[in-house]
Parts: C-alpha cells; structure tokens; sequence
C-alpha cells in the first residue's frame, strides 16, 4: 500500500467535500422551497463522496497520512455546517446541536490524548453508524418542506432523535473503551 502522493484522486474528492461546505451554508442563508432541495441533494451527493474516496483509496492502494485527517474533518465540517445552519431556521433545536458538537470535541480530545500516550483510537462501528445517522437525519431536516406528499421536517425530526441517541451513545461507548483499554490500538 502506497503511502505517498497527497494530491492523489481521493485526497481530491475529500478536498471537493471540504469545499461544498461553504456553498451548503451559502445555500441555507436563504431558504425556500426550491432551494432547501437544492441544498438537500447537494448534501447527500457530496456525503456519498466520503465512501467514494475511501473506496478509491483502498482500491488505489494510496492510503495517505493527509487522507486520514483530512477525511474525517470533510465530514465534521459538513455535518456540522449543515446542523449549525439548520439552528436559525427552526429545523432543530440548538440544545441538540450543542451537545452533539460537543460529543465531537470531546472524542477528538480524547484521541489526542491516547495519540500522545502512543495508543491510536480507531473508528468503531458504532461511530460510523453515527455519522450515517446523522446524514441521513439532515437530508429531511435540509428539504424540510413537504414534497411527494410527505413532511420532511417531521420525518427529519424523528431521524434526528435516532440520531442523537446514536451520537451520545458512541461517544459513552468511545470513553469506556478508552477508559476500560478495549477499542484502542498501540502504535
């Protein structure tokens, strides 16, 4: 597995994913109908992209180091652009993001501080179930207007609850492990 090449094609894919960011925010500064749509689509394509690069990546063989940060911070910045933007709005409650974001600082702290003992915490299944919740609660909460007959917001919503059981629940799950030795690596 080749380790160099930074600016390889997943690398690329994950700096476009970084890069939409803005244009989501963009898009929710002025929402109607058409655009919460727009906004919606555009989210849910850029977050495919995340398998996407990762799938090249390993298929390529072309793991970097500067994928390997840059690839979870695309999805923080996304999902957490989308959720803060969404506050304003009245699509979610600021007390959810709050501790949601929080749950992210948290677990990016406590890697740091196992990265400096020489341990590595790696992703857990149930933290990439997170993330997929939290996408696919945002994508409704995003279109928020009704469409085809059905009420996104209140779809949204109920996602939204999934979600944030799933967010503070792999976070516990993060801070036991950490604390009880079992979901960490030694370098």
């Amino acid at each position: 597995m080749r380790t160099s090449g930074a600016l390889n094609l997943p690398n690329c894919i994950t700096l476009i994913r970084i890069g939409m960011t803005p244009v989501l925010v963009v898009m929710l500064l002025a929402p109607s109908r058409a655009m919460s749509m727009a906004a919606a689509i555009i989210f849910a394509v850029v977050c495919a992209t995340d398998w996407l690069d990762g799938y090249l990546a390993r298929r390529m063989g072309i793991i970097t180091n500067l994928g390997k940060f840059l690839d979870p911070l695309a999805d923080k910045l996304l999902i957490t652009a989308a959720f803060i933007m969404l506050i304003p709005l009245g699509r979610v409650s600021a007390w959810i993001v709050a501790l949601m974001i929080g749950r992210e600082i948290a677990v990016t702290g406590l890697r740091a501080i196992a990265v400096d003992s020489g341990v590595v915490i790696a992703a857990s299944n149930l933290g990439k179930l997170k993330t997929i919740s939290q996408i696919v609660c945002l994508v409704p909460l995003i279109v928020h207007y009704p469409w085809f007959g059905l009420d996104f917001q209140s779809i949204g919503t109920v996602l939204l609850g999934v979600a944030f059981v799933m967010t503070m629940w792999s976070g516990a799950d993060y801070f036991m492990g950490f604390f009880k030795g079992t979901p960490l690596q030694k370098n």
